[in-house]
C-alpha cells in the first residue's frame, strides 16, 4: 500500500459519508456524524498503537486503512434500521465488508493487502478472536479491536455529558435506564471475564459490558492510553455507587495495574501484551 492508495481511500470515505449526511434529517445526521468522527478517532488510535508496537512504513498505512473502513457498514445499517444494535438489524462488520466489496475500493491493492483489510474488518466485532490466524492477521485484528474500544469509551462518556436533545440517539442501543446492575454481569467482571451482550438487561449493564472490554485489550500501549484518559474513574462517576459495583471497579483496576505479559508479538518481533 502506498500513500496515494491511502489518500484515495480517504477521498472515497469523505464522499461516502457526505452521501448519507447530505439529505438526512437532524437525528440521522447526528448519528452519521458520530460514526464519521468515531472513524477518524479510531484511525488516530490505530496508528499510535501500531507505531508503539513496532509498525512502520506500509504497515502504518494498512493500519490506517483498516480503521478507516472498519465501520462503513454502520451507515447503511442506520439508514435501513435506525439503530446501531446489530441484534435488531444486521452484523455491521459483515455489512462493512459488503460495502467494501461492492464499491471495489481496494482494487488497486495487492491481493494480500486486500485479504488482510477485509479479514480485519470482518472480524473486528467478534466476541472472541479466532485461533487460526497468521501473525500479521492477528496483529491487525487485535490492533483494530483495541483502537475501536478506545474511542467507543470516549463516545459513550461524551454522550452522557451532552444535553439530551444533542445526543446521538443510537449510542445507548435502546437499553432501559434502570438504577440496578445485573448480578451475573458483576460476577463476570469479578472473574476477569468480558461480558457478552446477550446478558445485558439495562443501561448500567451496558456500561459494565464496555468496562469489561479491559480484559480483552491486546497491547500495553492501549492499556496506557486507557489509564491516561481516566476512563475507569469516568465510568465510575456514571455507575451506581454501591459495594458490588465498587468491587467490580476494583477488579478492573487491579487487572490494569498488572505487569504486562509477553503474549501477542508485534510486527517488529518485540512482545506486545495480550490476555
Amino acid at each position: 500500500m502506498t500513500p496515494a492508495d491511502l489518500a484515495r481511500l480517504h477521498d472515497w470515505f469523505a464522499l461516502f459519508c457526505a452521501s448519507y449526511t447530505r439529505d438526512a434529517d437532524e437525528e440521522a445526521r447526528r448519528n452519521y456524524l458520530l460514526k464519521e468522527e468515531h472513524t477518524h478517532k479510531v484511525r488516530d488510535a490505530a496508528v499510535t498503537i501500531a507505531m508503539e508496537e513496532g509498525g512502520a512504513g506500509s504497515d502504518l498505512l494498512l493500519a490506517e486503512a483498516v480503521a478507516l473502513l472498519h465501520d462503513v457498514g454502520r451507515f447503511p445499517q442506520y439508514r435501513e434500521f435506525r439503530t446501531f444494535k446489530d441484534a435488531d438489524s444486521v452484523n455491521h462488520a459483515a455489512r462493512s465488508v459488503r460495502v467494501i466489496v461492492e464499491e471495489a475500493i481496494l482494487a488497486a491493492l495487492a491481493e494480500e493487502e486486500r485479504r488482510l483489510i477485509i479479514k480485519s474488518v470482518a472480524l473486528h466485532n467478534v466476541y472472541r478472536i479466532p485461533r487460526r490466524l497468521n501473525k500479521r492477521e492477528s496483529f491487525f485484528l487485535r490492533l483494530i479491536r483495541d483502537a475501536d474500544k478506545l474511542d467507543i469509551w470516549r463516545v459513550f462518556l461524551e454522550y452522557y455529558r451532552l444535553p439530551e436533545d444533542e445526543r446521538a440517539s443510537a449510542v445507548n442501543l435502546g437499553f432501559p435506564d434502570h438504577p440496578d446492575c445485573s448480578p451475573d454481569i458483576l460476577h463476570a467482571i469479578d472473574k476477569g471475564e468480558t461480558v457478552n451482550l446477550v446478558h445485558v438487561k439495562n443501561l448500567n449493564d451496558f456500561k459494565l459490558l464496555q468496562l469489561s472490554w479491559v480484559f480483552d485489550l491486546n497491547f500495553a500501549s492501549t492499556r496506557r492510553l486507557f489509564r491516561e484518559h481516566g476512563y475507569l474513574n469516568k465510568f465510575a462517576a456514571i455507575l451506581p455507587s454501591d459495594e458490588r459495583v465498587r468491587n467490580a471497579l476494583a477488579s478492573l483496576n487491579i487487572f490494569l495495574e498488572r505487569p504486562t505479559d509477553a503474549g501477542c508479538v508485534g510486527l517488529s518481533g518485540a512482545p506486545a501484551w495480550t490476555r
